[in-house]
């Protein structure tokens, strides 16, 4: 069979790989997926033409020519070189061509088609014609010659074509828009993805139809339920009422002056701070604004933190001013206690040190409480040789506010201080004890906490009395109720703290 096969002329050859030609093919039909039902009727109508047995609607590659109808074979390609079609397009230059006796023909005797099996003799062909390249033909077959045809049948067998080429390109446009469909569809699943991501509402206003639509992050921010188009009545009443008439305000004024809208509003149901952004998106014919678009931003963290900033921002004025005052009082009481300038150096800056472990502390819990443990430690542990050793605390969990830190951190950093020098910190075999505990008097919850040094040298009482005695009991003066009693007795210092929590 070999032999027999036709060779490539070079008018075949230049057709079939015209590079216009394979482009307009390429985008018209990118993928032969089988032979298309729509292109049926016109292959049966071509076979009825010409009362013959087959007829074909042909896509004619490179290589291969597909048949997208057939009537009268079961196949579905052949080769391009051997057909045909590929030769009445390369010698017809578009235009239409009948073979009464492909026998008789030079040009398509030796085909194998012609010289085997199914035998044809009779073919007539027009071309499909896309961008005025030819893509494939309709055309139509005889096993036996036919002398003659009646004269209307070619242009109806090129309207046929003409026909197939319009089904081509309809079904390529409707590939094409379900393409873009598809691909639009992917952007805004995309889209959407990333604004649930980000926790990003979107919404619609149809400013014709008064309806607002929008995400499912829209309706769960504004806590309306069920998730579904409303009423721009009902969007603007989801506005917490502080702040309605400002979000509705802002919103008419980028209507009206087609600028961008930006605000900031509260949920009325779900509370939550929220940041709106949008502008007018299309326009009736008069210039009036139809549709809006927008985006809501949930910033409630940001403005609980601004709010929170704020507040801290006040307690630290107000704390200031009152460090201020207390270090005031702590110089007086210090020039008081001595007129050498180097002692009144070290108790001073004691002093200082002392409120500054206390402000840190309370800098470092943005000045709510801190537990009382974290105090005894921060101000005893610099003037205990041991203080696992020498500090014994028997407690109730205590926290403390900044008032209460503050006062109660001097006043342990005196006992600390005259300890280490005088009393019993001043040896290793020394001890602190000291115990904590909450009471509840008259409804009102009392720290009472006693402070008692055991192990040191023996207490003199007149020559202790002078150091610190007066700033211990007056360092709670702040706190109403409370108070600092302490004992110098022989076998060690007791002090006996009372404070209101």
């Amino acid at each position: 069979m070999k032999d027999n096969v036709q060779p490539f002329t070079s008018d075949v050859a230049a057709v079939l790989e015209a590079p216009d030609r394979l482009a307009v093919l390429a985008a018209a039909v990118p993928v032969f997926l089988g032979p298309d039902p729509d292109f049926d009727d016109i292959a049966a109508l071509a076979a009825g033409l010409f009362s013959v047995p087959i007829s074909l609607v042909t896509i004619l590659g490179r290589t291969d020519q597909w048949f997208l109808a057939r009537e009268g074979t079961p196949d579905i390609r052949a080769p391009s070189a051997d057909s045909f079609c590929a030769r009445m397009i390369a010698e017809c230059a578009g235009n239409p061509l009948v073979i009464p006796d492909a026998r008789k023909d030079a040009r398509f005797a030796n085909l194998p088609s012609v010289t085997g099996a199914p035998h044809l003799r009779f073919y007539a062909g027009a071309p499909v014609l896309l961008g005025g390249e030819a893509i494939g033909t309709v055309c139509v077959f005889d096993v036996k010659p036919h002398a003659r045809i009646a004269p209307d049948l070619v242009p109806r067998l090129e309207r046929l074509a003409s026909l197939a080429a319009s089904l081509v390109k309809l079904k390529d446009e409707a590939r094409r828009r379900l393409l873009a469909a598809e691909a639009l569809s992917r952007d805004e699943k995309r889209h959407a993805l990333a604004l649930d991501a980000a926790n990003v509402a979107s919404w619609l206003w149809d400013i014709s139809s008064g309806v607002v639509s929008g995400n499912e992050t829209f309706y769960r921010m504004l806590g309306v339920k069920p998730a579904k188009p409303m009423s721009a009545r009902r969007f603007f009443s989801s506005v917490h009422p502080a702040d309605r008439k400002a979000t509705i305000g802002r919103l008419r004024d980028a209507l009206v002056s087609g600028k961008e809208y930006d605000g900031l509003f509260r949920a009325a149901k779900s509370g939550r701070w929220l940041l709106g952004r949008g502008r007018v998106h299309e326009w009736d014919t008069d210039g009036r604004p139809t549709v809006f678009l927008g985006i809501n931003v949930d910033v409630t963290d940001g403005q609980l933190a601004s709010e929170r900033t704020r507040l801290l921002l006040r307690e630290l004025n107000h704390r200031v001013k009152n460090t201020l005052a207390m270090l005031q009082s702590l110089a007086r009481q210090t020039l008081r206690q001595t007129s050498d300038p180097v002692e009144f150096m070290d108790a001073f800056a004691g002093r200082l040190q002392s409120l500054s472990e206390a402000h840190g502390l309370l800098s470092d819990h943005e000045w709510g409480v801190i537990h009382l443990k974290m105090l005894l430690q921060k101000q005893i542990m610099p003037y205990a040789m041991d203080y696992e050793a020498q500090v014994e605390i028997h407690k109730d969990e205590v926290e403390l506010g900044p008032d209460q830190a503050v006062g109660l951190g001097l006043v342990l950093h005196e006992l600390a201080t005259n300890a280490r020098k005088y009393g019993s910190l001043s040896v290793r075999s020394g001890k602190v004890v000291i115990t904590a505990r909450v009471m509840n008097e008259d409804g009102q919850r009392v720290l009472n906490m006693t402070w008692h040094e055991v192990g040191g040298p023996p207490v003199k009482p007149e020559g202790r009395r002078g150091f610190g005695s007066v700033l211990i009991e007056r360092s709670l003066d702040k706190i109403l109720g409370s108070s600092v009693h302490v004992e110098y007795l022989p076998k060690g210092v007791t002090a006996v703290v009372r404070m209101p929590l």
